[in-house]
């Protein structure tokens, strides 16, 4: 029987592989809560007046916060697969406003088992994009990810 919201196995990655998220606009509502739940109480992130003298005109909203989305669009493609996050370098290329729209696209870029049977190690080359094509935010995690039969022949 086939299993619904089952993500990507080990074996489903070869290098190469590339794949897109869903988009996601970014809400004032979503800056807000974000900025209280994590205590970002940084001027550049609430300061809601004339903003002409700010480094970043606009309703800029933290790297952090793009990376927790870009995570959470791209989670239905590890459901129930993902086994570990283990290392992630980020770059931030350019300013993510509130209204923009994002998604996330992925190539993966290693793939290799483990000496434990069953699991495999996938690194993916996360790009985050804007609704105008703008790389705003890029990421490398390397996961562990389950084998499609537990890695049996």
């Amino acid at each position: 029987m086939i299993q619904l919201n089952t993500g990507f196995h080990f074996d489903d990655l070869p290098l190469g592989t590339r794949f897109r998220s869903r988009a996601r606009t970014v809400t004032e509502a979503d800056l807000v809560s974000f900025i209280n739940l994590s205590w970002l109480h940084e001027e550049l992130f609430t300061d809601t007046s004339d903003r002409t003298h700010m480094a970043i005109p606009g309703r800029v909203v933290p790297g952090a916060l793009v990376y927790a989305f870009a995570e959470g669009l791209i989670t239905p493609s590890m459901q129930g697969t993902g086994l570990a996050f283990l290392h992630a370098e980020l770059d931030i290329a350019a300013p993510t406003f509130v209204g923009d729209t994002i998604h996330v696209e992925c190539e993966v870029i290693e793939q290799r088992a483990t000496s434990k049977s069953g699991r495999g190690l996938v690194r993916t080359r996360n790009v985050v994009h804007n609704q105008h094509g703008k790389a705003v935010l890029s990421y490398t995690p390397l996961r562990m990810m389950r084998m499609r039969d537990g890695g049996k022949d």
